[in-house]
């Protein structure tokens, strides 16, 4: 998992190389075509092809990792080094910190051209960009940075540590971290391409985004009592994460207004506030109001805030690990 993490780090999702996450996306697709054309518009139909789709992917993205595991940990006919490096390479698919990096990146570095910004916030955010001025697109940064942070990086990370755990503790046979990881990430990519509140998908998407709730939730929440730890004094922790979960907790997302908001709070960035959504705005609430508003510095500081504390849950997993 360290040696996934440095290659996720080091290389992110390069576009020649094909990815789980597209794979789930087509699965995801073709599923979607069959269950509308047999459901229509009946909501009943929609919610059960939604747990359809949502059972065959989990389920399935989980299985081939299992699989994997089992043909190429220490039983594999492979080569322990080649089956070792294939296992990195997998488990570094299921993590986004360098894209994420690199996405956001890409919107600072192309202010102050506002088209140009615009059009590279498009691909990482779901609100209408096309008439934000450079304060909203910096805060639209932010706040991606601070969301996916959890949904891209920690959490899929956390459903390693939990295969590597039941494998340490003698489950040796079950799902591993490749295996938790790859059902964790089918079922973000379900919420991300289902999961809206309009037409169809307010019915279709139901269960993939509410199992996406479910597997990110203790994540999040140890993102937001860990995060202090490595920004901040110590003696700052308890009004940090007491400040952080009451700003976020009015948001309607059970996570998301958690992750920005304790985000906002180390890296003294103020976030929330009016989004468009097609025709819809919507008012998030305001997160670390006495902060500064978000600025192309502060965005650098939360993407650096998100690798220490990567690097912070490596190294207190690996030490329980190894001393055991």
């Amino acid at each position: 998992m360290i040696a996934a993490a440095g290659l996720d780090l080091l290389v992110g999702d390069p576009r020649w190389s094909p990815h789980p996450v597209v794979a789930m996306g087509g699965v995801i697709t073709g599923l979607r075509q069959w269950i509308e054309a047999w459901a229509g518009d009946r909501p009943f139909r929609l919610r059960a092809g939604g747990v359809l789709i949502t059972l065959v992917l989990v389920l399935g993205s989980g299985a081939t990792g299992w699989l994997l595991e089992r043909l190429l940990l220490p039983q594999s006919p492979l080569p322990q080094p080649l089956a070792a490096l294939l296992v990195v390479i997998a488990l570094a698919s299921a993590l986004a910190a360098r894209s994420l990096r690199d996405s956001v990146l890409a919107v600072l570095q192309a202010l102050p051209d506002l088209p140009s910004a615009r059009d590279r916030l498009s691909w990482i955010v779901g609100r209408d960009v096309s008439q934000l001025d450079q304060d909203d697109i910096l805060r639209a940064s932010a706040e991606t940075a601070s969301e996916n942070a959890v949904d891209g990086l920690f959490a899929p990370l956390f459903w390693m540590l939990i295969g590597a755990g039941l494998w340490k503790a003698g489950f040796s046979q079950g799902p591993g971290p490749l295996a938790l990881a790859w059902a964790f990430k089918a079922s973000s990519t379900l919420d991300s391409m289902l999961g809206y509140k309009q037409g169809r998908l307010r019915w279709l998407g139901t269960a993939g985004a509410r199992l996406d709730d479910l597997l990110t939730w203790l994540p999040c929440r140890l993102v937001l009592i860990t995060l202090p730890l490595v920004s901040m004094r110590w003696s700052q922790w308890p009004t940090t994460v007491h400040a952080a979960a009451a700003d976020g907790r009015p948001d309607p997302s059970p996570n998301a207004g958690l992750s920005e908001s304790i985000f906002a709070h180390c890296a003294d960035v103020q976030m929330g506030g009016p989004n468009r959504y097609g025709n819809t705005w919507i008012n998030k609430p305001l997160l670390s109001s006495q902060s500064q508003k978000a600025t192309a510095s502060g965005v650098r500081k939360l993407l650096n805030l998100g690798l220490r504390l990567e690097g912070a849950w490596l190294v207190v997993a690996a030490g329980c690990f190894f001393l055991q």
